[in-house]
């Protein structure tokens, strides 16, 4: 996967942005993190969060006009966070030492700062922070300018004295008394400094006339609003100039800040604009849904002279929201087992898929998605955690990096769902042409071929020109698992057939097959068959004999279907069934645990994945997916397949039926191609065995629950016994009389503990590794 488009997926993901109280401060305090502290009741914590991006803390901290204020995304739901009141409560009731500066190595260049109020000061501290020797020309005989307008009672005037007095330590000279512009005139500055910052302050205007800079419009001194340049070489300004008449202490300080990274850029002779995009006050990516968040009112101070007491700052701090996306990560179980968010697992995988040694541990990671899209439907920037793990799929594939093991068993399913025992495609019983072709997919014809048998006799009653049968399996067990060439191939097979067919429209009963060949054959009509059973009228069979509320789970493959969502809600209704709506369905419906092959790359994420879905209702389910039906009858969820209310089994065993096993569920597919031949077209059907299937087993209800847990079938527990008593390749357990085999028939090792028993074998236990035996052929 090339460098761009890890990118463009890990841009998408907006969790790491700040949130909107730090982008709309000019400074970026750490809002956030600074509440959290607060809330801790660590307030030392807390005000050294602070200090981070505020020089003069203990004056800003009681003055700070709070633009993060109005941002607050907890004013949505009840007041916005009193964060000025946390900040005048931190820097009074915090006893953090000051931080000991030191001025470090001199540059030799100097720069003069004119102006000792806010901006002034920050440019200071900033480049002689730096380096750079600075003289500060304040025209009074103090620090701090406008600070001094303000009431002690807010603003003590030792604070005002303590907070400037760092300067002493970086070396800062302070020349008092000294107007810029009377005493000593901008050239002069010019021809002694190789920069000047300009921070004369609001109440300068006599000053600002006096000094010979391009003005704009309003007749004020032009000041570049990214670099601060004025229009004069070397000469910067900000603070006062740029803000009057209305003054921001905060965007003061910010002014000065950015001024300084401009002037150490110009005298750095680099680009004065590049990657200055988020300076200063921007609007957040960080999408912070309040849907569903109590609205509380802001804490109020006992003492509104003196502020919040320790507790109700901790009270207030309790109410911030702590913003954050994590939208996806709520809705889905998948991304929130891995225990972070979409962009660091997009860093993951790209190191995942660069890594030519050592151990690939996001692989788990990457085949435990079921690519189900929710995670796009409700992300506010579209991110499909579900594109990157196919991608990475097709890469791992294609590199041979994609463990055998991962997806050997699906794989193997599908090639015999396509093999010469289950696959058939046929014309109507006396017809030569087919103007529709049904194609039931490979999971219902292995769950239910009862009902398949039922839908083909409805679909050649009811549907004029005669409807063709087609048996196999779409493919999408080689598409989820990246392995595009068996997909392609297996596509061109369909196409083939179809073709021969005279291109019939396609009438499709699985989700996952209407989805792929929506996709991947878009010359090809499609109709779903539950969109058939609401147009052309249900059959005469029963209804179901009580009419409690079911709930619909919508299969996650027809997230976008919403003729399929609307079909099923009316079959539903005219069966006479009460629908209840899950919290999720339709557009936003979760994955059953299969989709992607999750189940059998990460068993554990599926059974939560279940669990999850079947604990939103108490009510039944109805499903029109096999294996969503299967998956969660499997798990004692009481749940209809859609075709069970059709054909009227609507009883509580027909609910609460598990589906049939692995090894069954092969059978079923194989034994109703035979059925349809023999019962509908008439012909004779000839069954030949391989010498394997004809071994008796007899299989303890314990070991076949173990046998379907480890994904090993019948056939495999045959394939072993065979070759063991062909070739004597095995051992006696001489304390029980159990036999011990192994067999690797491709690239799964099974392992069989066996006894004979009359004509057949008793099976005690079987298990699988993805190992290879020296010596096994």
């Amino acid at each position: 996967m090339d460098h761009r488009r890890i990118v463009e997926f890990e841009e998408k993901c907006t969790q790491e942005h700040p949130p909107a109280c730090s982008t709309a401060c000019p400074v970026h305090v750490d809002v956030r993190s600074f509440v959290a502290a607060m809330q801790a009741g660590k307030f030392n914590d807390a005000f050294n969060i602070y200090r981070k991006n505020v020089p003069f803390p203990g004056i800003i901290g009681r003055i700070c006009d709070h633009p993060c204020q109005a941002a607050c995304k907890r004013g949505e739901a009840g007041d916005a966070i009193s964060i000025a009141a946390l900040e005048q409560s931190c820097v009074r009731l915090s006893s953090s030492p000051p931080v000991p500066l030191t001025a470090p190595p001199k540059k030799d260049r100097r720069v003069a700062v004119v102006g000792g109020g806010l901006s002034g000061l920050t440019a200071a501290f900033s480049l002689a922070g730096k380096g750079y020797p600075v003289v500060v020309f304040e025209a009074t005989d103090r620090l701090g300018g406008s600070l001094w307008e303000i009431s002690e009672e807010v603003l003590p005037r030792e604070i005002i004295a303590a907070e400037t007095a760092v300067l002493n330590d970086l070396d800062v000279e302070i020349r008092f008394n000294t107007a810029v512009g009377q005493a000593l005139s901008l050239p002069d500055l010019c021809r002694e400094f190789a920069a000047v910052y300009l921070g004369t302050g609001k109440n300068s205007t006599d000053a600002t006339n006096s000094i010979d800079l391009q003005l704009d419009q309003e007749g004020r001194i032009w000041i570049d609003p990214v670099t601060f340049a004025t229009g004069r070489e070397g000469v910067f300004a900000g603070g006062g100039l740029r803000h009057a008449p209305a003054y921001s202490p905060i965007g003061s300080l910010s002014d000065g800040r950015r001024a300084a990274i401009s002037i150490d850029r110009y005298l750095q002779q680099v680009s004065l604009t590049a990657v200055r995009e988020n300076e200063g006050p921007y609007q957040t990516r960080l999408f912070t849904s309040t849907r569903g968040v109590e609205p509380l009112p802001a804490v109020a101070a006992g003492d509104p002279v003196q502020g919040f007491t320790r507790e109700e700052a901790i009270r207030e701090a309790g109410r911030c929201l702590q913003c954050q996306c994590l939208e996806c990560v709520k809705a889905c179980t998948y991304l929130d087992h891995f225990k972070s968010y979409p962009k660091q697992y997009v860093r993951q995988i790209n190191h995942n898929l660069k890594m030519i040694m050592g151990r690939h541990e996001a692989n788990t990671l990457i085949n435990s998605c079921s690519l189900c899209g929710l995670c796009q439907e409700v992300c506010p920037e579209s991110f499909h955690m579900g594109e990157l793990c196919l991608e990475a799929r097709r890469e791992m594939v294609k590199k041979g990096k994609m463990p055998p093991s991962a997806h050997d068993f699906p794989i193997r399913d599908m090639d015999f769902s396509n093999s010469e025992l289950c696959v058939m495609t046929r014309h109507q019983p006396g017809h030569e042409t087919s103007s529709h072709l049904f194609f039931p997919g490979c999971q219902l014809t292995a769950s239910a071929p009862d009902n398949v048998v039922k839908a083909y006799a409805y679909l050649t009653e009811k549907v004029a020109g005669g409807v063709g049968l087609m048996l196999r399996c779409c493919g999408a067990p080689a598409e989820w698992s990246g392995r595009t060439e068996l997909f392609q191939a297996g596509l061109r097979e369909i196409i083939d057939q179809w073709q021969e067919m005279g291109r019939p429209r396609l009438i499709l009963a699985c989700s996952t097959c209407y989805q792929m060949f929506k996709k991947y054959l878009p010359e090809i009509e499609l109709v779903s068959l539950w969109e058939l059973y609401d147009q052309l009228g249900l059959p005469g069979a029963g209804r179901p004999q009580t009419l409690l509320p079911v709930a619909v789970h919508d299969a996650c493959t027809t997230r976008h279907e919403r003729q399929i969502h609307t079909s099923v809600r009316s079959i539903l209704h005219k069966l006479g069934c009460a629908i209840e709506e899950l919290p999720t369905s339709r557009e936003t419906t979760e994955c059953c645990g299969y989709g992607g092959m999750v189940q059998f790359a990460n068993r554990k994420l599926a059974d939560d994945m279940i669990r999850r879905r079947i604990s939103e209702s108490p009510a039944d389910y109805v499903a029109y997916c096999a294996m969503c039906r299967d998956n969660f009858a499997a798990r004692g969820k009481k749940t209809y397949h859609l075709l069970d209310l059709i054909y009227g089994k609507a009883d509580n065993a027909s609910v609460a039926k598990k589906g049939p096993g692995y090894s069954q569920r092969r059978e079923n597919r194989a034994r109703l191609k035979n059925k349809l031949i023999k019962d509908v077209w008439g012909d004779q059907v000839e069954e030949a065995k391989e010498t394997y299937a004809t071994i008796k087993l007899r299989i303890p209800n314990e070991v076949s629950e173990v046998m379907e847990e480890r994904l090993i079938l019948l056939e495999d527990i045959q394939k072993v016994i065979e070759h063991a008593e062909q070739t004597g390749n095995k051992v006696i357990n001489r304390n029980n009389g159990h036999i011990l085999a192994y067999h690797r028939p491709v690239s799964v090792t099974y392992w069989v503990e066996y006894t004979p028993q009359g004509d057949g074998f008793v099976v005690h236990n079987a298990y699988s590794h993805r190992m290879v035996v020296e010596g096994n052929n």
